[in-house]
C-alpha cells in the first residue's frame, strides 16, 4: 500500500463521523471533541474543492481522487499524534471510496480501496437523513439522501464494520454518541 495513504500508530480511540452530505457529521464531531477535550479531523475533500472552486476550476476529476484521500490521512495522522484518548474523523477514505465510486460509475482509485481495508478505525457513526439538507456550493443532491444513506451504509456492512446509525435532534445524537463512546473507552 501506498505510503502516503497508511495510518500512523496511534494509542486513541478513532471515531469516524460517516454518511451522505448535510447529516450534521461536522457538527456532531466538533461537540463530541469539545466535550471529551480533543481532537477532531475536519474533512479535507471540502478545504481541497473549495480551493480549487474558488480557483475557477469547478470540477472534481478523478486526478483528485489521489491528493484528496493523502491530505486526509495527512491530517488525521498528525492530529492523531495531539489526541486525548479519541479522536473524531469528519469522514475517512472509505466515505472517499463511496463519493468516488458514486460519481464516476462504480470507479475508485485502488490505492484507496486497498488503504481502506488496512486502516482501521474503532467505531462509525453513520448520521442519519432525518435532519434538514442545507445548501452549499459543494452539495448536490438533496433528493437522493435516502440512495445516499443506504449506499454509505451497505459500504460499512461490506467491510464488516462497527457502526450505530444516528439520528434525531443535535442533543439526541449528541447524547447518543457520548453514551456510545463511553463504553468503547470503558471497553479499551
Amino acid at each position: 500500500m501506498e505510503e502516503t495513504l497508511k495510518q500512523r500508530p496511534s494509542d486513541c480511540l478513532k471515531i469516524v463521523l460517516f454518511g451522505p452530505e448535510s447529516t450534521g457529521k461536522t457538527t456532531l464531531a466538533k461537540q463530541l471533541a469539545a466535550h471529551f477535550e480533543t481532537q477532531w479531523v475536519p474533512e479535507f475533500m471540502r478545504a481541497y474543492l473549495e480551493k480549487k472552486w474558488d480557483d475557477h476550476q469547478e470540477k472534481i476529476t478523478r486526478v483528485d481522487l489521489l491528493p484528496i484521500a493523502k491530505g486526509q490521512i495527512a491530517s488525521e495522522n498528525e492530529l492523531a499524534v495531539n489526541a486525548k484518548k479519541v479522536l473524531f474523523c469528519d469522514t475517512n477514505l472509505l466515505e472517499i471510496e463511496v463519493y468516488s465510486k458514486y460519481y464516476n460509475d462504480g470507479f475508485c482509485p485502488s490505492e484507496i480501496s486497498e488503504a481502506n481495508k488496512i486502516n482501521t478505525y474503532d467505531f462509525y457513526f453513520l448520521t442519519g437523513i432525518d435532519v434538514p439538507w442545507e445548501f452549499d456550493k459543494l452539495r448536490d443532491r438533496p433528493d437522493d439522501r435516502e440512495n445516499m444513506f443506504r449506499i454509505f451504509e451497505h459500504h460499512l456492512i461490506d467491510y464488516n464494520l462497527p457502526y450505530m446509525i444516528i439520528k434525531g435532534s443535535k442533543h439526541n445524537r449528541f447524547e447518543r454518541a457520548i453514551k456510545q463512546i463511553n463504553k468503547l473507552l470503558k471497553n479499551k
